[in-house]
C-alpha cells in the first residue's frame, strides 16, 4: 500500500505562519499576546516541553515567560503564584507543566488557573463548555490532531473512530471531538476485552496509552488512518511512539511518526488558544 505521512511539523508550521501574522495585526492594536508557563522541580522530559512552548511562543512575536519553581514550593504558594497571573492583564494564557511533585494536587492547581486564560483547556469549566457544545478552550492534543486531519482534507464524518486509552488530557476529550465531528467513538482501554478485535474496526485509530510499540499491524486494518500520541523510548533509548511504525506503516493510509507527527501540532494549538486568549481579554 502507499504510505502517506501526516507530517506533523509541516501543518504546524503552516498554521504557526498564519498565528505569527495575527499576532502581528494584534500587536498594532496595542496588544502582545502573553504566555506564562510554570515548572515545578528539574523533570528532564518536562523541561524540554517548557523549553520548547517558550522558544515557539517568543518566535511567533509572543511575550514568553517561564517560571521555575524549586521542587519544595508549596502548593499554597504555587496557587498564590497562579492567582498572580490570573490579575496580571499582561498574561493572556497560563500552563503549569505537568506531573507535578507528588505533595501538590495537580486537580487543586488546574481548578486555581482563571478559565479564561486556561489555555491547556484543562479547567472544569472549560471542559463542561466543551462537553455541552459551548465555545471554549479546546485541550491542545486533541485539538491539534483534528487540525491535522481537517488540514489533509479528512473528513471524519460517518467514520468508525477507535481510541486507545482514556485520559483527561488526550482520550476522554479525542473521542468527544470527533463525536461532535459525526464520527462513531469506541473507547479501548485497560479493561477491555480482545483488544485487537476492537481496534481492527477503525477507521480512524488514535492511540494514547504510554506503552512503547504497542500497537502493531496485528490490531490495524487495511487502509487505517493511524494517529500515534505517543511519546516513549525503546530499548535502545530512541525516540518512539506506541505504535510500531515500520510494523503499522505499509497497511495504514495515512500515519504520524513519533517524532514529528502530534508533538509539533500540540505545540501549534496551544500557541492558538494564547491568541485567542488575547483577543477576547482585550476587546
Amino acid at each position: 500500500m502507499v504510505n502517506n505521512i501526516l507530517d506533523g511539523k509541516k501543518i504546524a508550521s503552516s498554521i504557526q505562519s498564519d498565528i505569527e501574522q495575527q499576532v502581528k495585526t494584534l500587536k498594532q492594536s496595542g496588544v502582545v499576546p502573553g504566555l506564562t508557563v510554570i515548572i515545578v522541580g528539574d523533570n528532564p522530559a518536562s523541561i524540554t516541553y517548557v523549553t520548547n512552548k517558550k522558544r515557539t511562543s517568543e518566535r511567533l512575536g509572543m511575550n514568553s515567560a517561564l517560571l521555575e519553581l524549586p521542587e519544595s514550593t508549596t502548593e499554597l504558594e504555587l496557587v498564590n503564584k497562579i492567582v498572580e497571573l490570573n490579575n496580571d492583564p499582561t498574561v493572556h494564557g497560563i500552563l503549569v507543566q505537568l506531573p507535578l511533585p507528588r505533595h501538590i494536587d495537580e486537580s487543586k492547581i488546574i481548578h486555581a488557573i482563571s478559565p479564561e486564560k486556561d489555555v491547556d483547556g484543562f479547567h472544569p469549566i472549560n471542559v463542561g463548555k466543551f462537553v455541552i457544545g459551548e465555545e471554549s478552550f479546546l485541550p491542545c492534543t486533541p485539538y491539534g490532531i483534528m487540525e491535522m486531519l481537517h488540514f489533509e482534507g479528512i473528513d471524519v464524518a460517518g467514520k468508525h473512530v477507535v481510541v486507545v486509552g482514556r485520559s483527561n488530557i488526550v482520550g476522554k476529550p479525542m473521542g468527544l471531538m470527533m463525536l461532535k465531528n459525526n464520527a462513531t467513538v469506541t473507547y479501548v482501554h485497560s479493561k477491555t476485552v480482545d483488544v485487537s478485535s476492537i481496534t481492527k474496526q477503525a477507521d480512524i485509530l488514535i492511540v494514547a496509552v504510554g506503552k512503547a510499540k504497542f500497537i502493531t499491524s496485528e490490531f490495524v486494518k487495511d487502509g487505517a488512518i493511524v494517529i500515534d500520541v505517543g511519546m516513549n523510548r525503546d530499548e535502545n533509548g530512541k525516540l518512539c511512539g506506541d505504535v510500531d511504525f515500520e510494523n503499522v506503516r505499509n497497511i495504514a493510509s495515512f500515519i504520524t511518526p513519533v517524532p514529528g507527527g502530534v508533538g509539533p501540532m500540540t505545540i501549534t494549538m496551544l500557541m492558538k488558544n494564547t491568541l485567542e486568549s488575547a483577543k477576547k481579554l482585550s476587546t
